[in-house]
């Protein structure tokens, strides 16, 4: 990669994190602390421990919670992702300080739903760059490229102890509110890191499997493997194809199969991760 284009990409990722951060805080400051709920992960502890001793600062609290994170992200990660969540930490540590823009909501429930849509389209967009915003989505990321645990679902997992301590400072209320508004956005950050880039596996099983075949690679431009099977009941030697495909190829995937045989036995389910260099859509951590 050349000078020019190592710049153009550094700043895209710090475009990317600057703004994911800014939502987050709106989300945190003008939501969730107002509505007295706490945020997910580490975010979250931050906002409990300013409520207990209000002198503290959100963003210095989370600045001190995220030390022994990034001694480990630096030794499991890698040192560009260290580095890149290092800055994305500065920068929504300041969104926190700065960025106090109070949402009023007046229905609980949707003042969760909304915090959730905010801060994980926030928390999405921040894990879209090669960084993240430090907190919980560090030990996220790891987990995610050692067990291939997806992000949000180790986020959700992390805020028991939150929705725990939320119960015991605030009331079972908040703890509820505050459980809709992580799963908001636990969901809203797969949705927006993975999108349309999700990968589908398809298994086709077609007497016409040669004409199925030839289309997918001469109209979708995608690789096939075509598998040897048998028959559990006919007994008969059958051919299967399988191939991966991006989420808008599926339709046509479909219209084309039906069209060349009605009756072709097609499966398609979702991928986690996919390795190559041309359907790949391994996270780029």
């Amino acid at each position: 990669m050349n000078r020019l284009a190592l710049l153009k990409q550094i700043g895209l990722n710090l475009l990317m994190m600057s703004v994911g951060g800014v939502i987050c805080a709106v989300g945190i400051n003008g939501i969730i602390i107002p509505n007295q709920f706490a945020a997910g992960g580490i975010t979250g502890l931050a906002v409990l421990i300013q409520e207990i001793s209000p002198r503290l600062e959100v963003g210095w609290v989370y600045i001190l919670l995220n030390v022994p994170l990034f001694l480990m992200a630096i030794m499991a990660v890698g040192r560009r992702f260290f580095f890149y969540s290092l800055a994305g930490t500065a920068i929504f540590s300041l969104a926190l300080l700065l960025v106090k823009i109070e949402i009023p909501v007046a229905d609980q429930i949707l003042a969760a739903i909304l915090a959730g849509i905010v801060v994980g389209t926030g928390a999405g967009i921040t894990l879209r760059s090669q960084g993240s915003a430090g907190g919980a989505d560090i030990l996220s990321v790891m987990l995610m490229k050692r067990f291939s645990i997806p992000l949000g679902s180790t986020l959700l997992a992390l805020n028991l102890l939150v929705l725990a301590l939320t119960a015991l400072l605030f009331s079972l209320d908040a703890a509820l509110y505050t459980l809709i508004q992580i799963y908001v956005a636990a969901n809203l950050v797969n949705l927006v890191v993975t999108g349309f880039s999700q990968r589908k596996a398809v298994m086709i099983i077609s007497p016409k499997w040669p004409e199925i075949n030839k289309e997918i690679l001469r109209d979708l431009r995608r690789g096939t493997t075509i598998i040897a099977a048998e028959g559990g009941y006919s007994g008969q030697t059958e051919k299967v194809l399988y191939a991966v495909v991006n989420f808008r190829e599926i339709g046509p995937l479909k219209r084309m199969v039906r069209g060349i045989d009605p009756d072709a036995f097609v499966v398609v389910t979702d991928t986690l991760e996919v390795m190559n260099y041309r359907i790949g859509n391994e996270p780029h951590w």
